[in-house]
Formats: structure tokens, sequence, C-alpha cells
């Protein structure tokens, strides 16, 4: 079973992102990164990459996620803190969705992985 299967397919991964885009847009500290983006299009974008890494299809992520954000580390400045602000906003809404602590280690660890891609180092 994949983490896609266990945590309910494309009905959990839709709640998730929408609760979690709730969670980053109310944060003083992450919406100036959201300043201009047309938010429909990055909840699809963002609920696509969800259920591709929790299919297990992660080749190509870390390239993926260095092209996105560079501009955002270039021009915005993003940083460690940034990047730990959202992990925890996926944290609570993970809790938030009551997904099983052995799921929500799985996908923080995957999001860990992403750190260095993200803040393309």
């Amino acid at each position: 079973m994949t983490l896609y299967q266990a945590v309910g397919g494309e009905a959990a991964v839709n709640a998730a992102v929408d609760l979690f885009y709730d969670k980053v847009m109310a944060d003083p500290l992450l919406v100036p990164f959201f300043e201009g983006v047309e938010m429909g299009a990055q909840n699809r974008k963002q609920k696509a990459f969800f259920t591709t890494i929790f299919k297990g299809e992660t080749k190509g992520a870390d390239a993926y996620m260095r092209k996105a954000h560079a501009g955002l580390v270039a021009e915005k400045g993003l940083s460690d803190a940034h990047f730990d602000a959202v992990a925890g906003h996926l944290n609570a809404t993970l809790v938030d969705l009551q997904v099983p602590e052995d799921l929500i280690g799985q996908i923080m660890g995957a999001a860990a992985g992403l750190r260095d891609a993200v803040l393309n180092r």
C-alpha cells in the first residue's frame, strides 16, 4: 500500500492541501511569498505534487522543488526559518486531519528531505 492509499487518496490530499494553505496564508511570515500568486493554480500544483510524492514517485522531485523555489530564494530570501514554518503548518494540518502518527512521520520525513532542494543548496 502506498502512502497515498494509506492517507485516504485523493479526497484526503485535497482536504490536506486546502487546510494547509489556510494555515500558510494566515502566517504573516509566509504571506509575502504568495503575493501575486494565483492560489487556485497553486493549490492544484500542490495537490498534484503531494499525490505524486505520496505515491512514491519521487524521481525529479528535488529538481522540481529547486526550480520552483529558486526565485523565492534569490529575490525574497526564502530561508530555513520559512521552511520550518511551512513544515510546522504541514504537521499541524496532518494532526488536525487525524492522520496516524506513523504516517505523519513518513510525510514529515519526506518533506525534510526536500529542504536543501527548496532552499537551493
